[in-house]
């Protein structure tokens, strides 16, 4: 049985780890590695989440330096990298074992959906299922599993501040075609809700093709993290 090691990049997710790191339980008594890595949080996320995983680290704020970090201090040939605010279920790590068996440079990610969303939400998340069967870029609410050492092979998340997603897809499926795997993961509806579906539908897009066009991660990080400027 492959080793599976579930990476999770957070930053002041103190309310989210409460309920999203005991649903993780049933995985680490199934042999996964949890590993968390804080960005600096100055809630109480690192106080919360020490006896619920196997790793906790702590790094400079980026989710690609973070992921690259937990990925780096990680035991696992299969490296999931997870949201704070995204459930896994056994079935998920049952499947990309299986892949794990087959293959020895592999990538993808699972099918998206939302918690207790509305219709319009739930035809969000099908867009973004059929847009990445299309492109063969996933985005990080749709979890990428990926094998140690095609992630080694490729250097890792490119390290920027935003992007780092759509950046290392690009660059796998110049090796791997990927594969979505039909098992799903639930995203929590938070962002989609607090800001509302069409905004923020509008500023991925809108990021997205800023991004196309050769603008800098680092401004686009301003956009999309205005608390952060």
């Amino acid at each position: 049985m492959k080793p599976v090691s579930i990476i999770i990049p957070v930053m002041n997710e103190e309310a989210s780890l409460r309920s999203f790191l005991p649903s993780l339980q049933s995985l680490r008594e199934g042999g996964c590695e949890i590993v968390l890595v804080d960005g600096g949080s100055s809630d109480r996320s690192c106080e919360i989440a020490k006896p619920l995983v196997d790793r906790l680290l702590v790094t400079s704020r980026g989710r690609a330096s973070q992921m690259n970090f937990g990925a780096r201090n990680s035991n696992g040939e299969i490296l999931i990298f997870l949201h704070a605010d995204t459930q896994l279920h056994e079935q998920a790590i049952i499947l990309a074992r299986d892949v794990a068996d087959s293959f020895e440079s592999f990538w993808g990610w699972y099918s998206l959906r939302f918690q207790n969303s509305s219709y319009l939400l739930s035809f969000v998340g099908f867009l973004m299922r059929i847009r990445s069967s299309i492109t063969k870029i996933c985005t990080g609410d749709q979890t990428l599993f990926i094998s140690s050492k095609l992630f080694s092979d490729v250097g890792g998340f490119p390290d920027i501040p935003i992007m780092e997603d759509i950046a290392i897809c690009k660059l796998l499926r110049t090796r791997v075609a990927p594969i979505q795997l039909k098992s799903r993961v639930l995203s929590s509806p938070r962002r989609w809700e607090r800001d509302g579906i069409f905004k923020t539908v509008f500023l991925m897009w809108y990021l997205r093709f800023l991004y196309w066009l050769g603008v800098s991660p680092v401004k686009l990080s301003d956009k999309y993290y205005p608390e952060y400027k």
